[in-house]
Formats: structure tokens, sequence, C-alpha cells
């Protein structure tokens, strides 16, 4: 699914759509794109859809910012500053203790350091907004894609 997403209103509707829709089992979601490509405004979205009150941190600094969610714990990576895949190993992270994983800069862990995706978003800047990808890669993530685009209603958006 490719979108463009003209307004920071259209990122948020992507996030709702996408939390309204989010499956049953745990999911693993790698946030891909440039530094201001949208990816944390993404997760903040997708993360008031899910019923997060209060203040959405960005985890640059931290690694990693923990949420209770209606539906569960939700993890917010940002890898950005790692300086080391091997880094990872000291956060204690289990695969199957939350409910979902929405990791920016993914590709700075090593192979195995994370959960593989179940669905890529990549970003980037394009003319006054952004364009934006949904790759599935399981069968739970391509039913998630179906579902959020029934509900995705932004009605300026271009798909």
């Amino acid at each position: 699914m490719t979108y463009f997403l003209p307004s920071a209103e259209a990122t948020d509707a992507l996030g709702h759509a996408l939390a309204a829709s989010l499956p049953p089992e745990p999911m693993v979601v790698h946030l891909v794109g440039d530094l201001g490509a949208g990816k944390s405004t993404l997760a903040r979205a997708l993360l008031r859809g899910l019923g997060v009150e209060g203040p959405i941190r960005s985890p640059t600094y931290t690694l990693v910012e923990r949420y209770a969610t209606s539906r569960g714990e939700a993890l917010h990576l940002d890898l950005y500053r790692i300086g080391d895949a091997g880094e990872l190993e000291f956060l204690g992270l289990e695969p199957a203790e939350a409910r979902l994983w929405l990791v920016e800069w993914p590709e700075r862990a090593a192979a195995g350091g994370l959960p593989p995706a179940d669905l890529q978003i990549q970003l980037a800047i394009e003319r006054d907004g952004r364009s934006v990808l949904l790759t599935p890669y399981s069968s739970a993530a391509d039913g998630w894609l179906t579902a959020a685009k029934a509900a995705f209603t932004c009605e300026d958006l271009h798909g």
C-alpha cells in the first residue's frame, strides 16, 4: 500500500486506522526513513489510537519507551543513537513480552538483534507532505493492512 500524506492530520489518520485494525497476534513494525520523515509522528498517532494518554516521549535518548495500551504493552524503540548492535542485548527485551513493537532505525540492529518485522512502514518527505509505503512480511500483517485500508478514511489522501 502506498499513500501520499499531505498533512500531519493525514499521518494521524493513518496511525489511528492502524491502531483500530491491529490484529490480535503480536506485531513488529519497522519504521524506516530519513530524519524528519515522520516515523515518530506516525508512532505517536498509532499509540494514541491504542489509548495511550499523557506524554508520548521520543525514545531517541532512552532507546526504548514502554506504553500500556488498550491492547497490551507496546514498545517504541529508536535505534538511531545505538553505537553497536550488541547494545540491544543490554536492554533485555524479549520478543514475547510486548503486544506491539514500533522500531525506528531497525537497520542499525544486527541480524537477529530484533524480532523480524511483520510490517515495514517506509516514510519519505515528498513535495509538501510525506509518502508512505506499507509492506507486509507476514499473513497477519497482510490482513492488518487490508483492514486498515478500510478504516483509513482521510478524504484528502492520494493512494
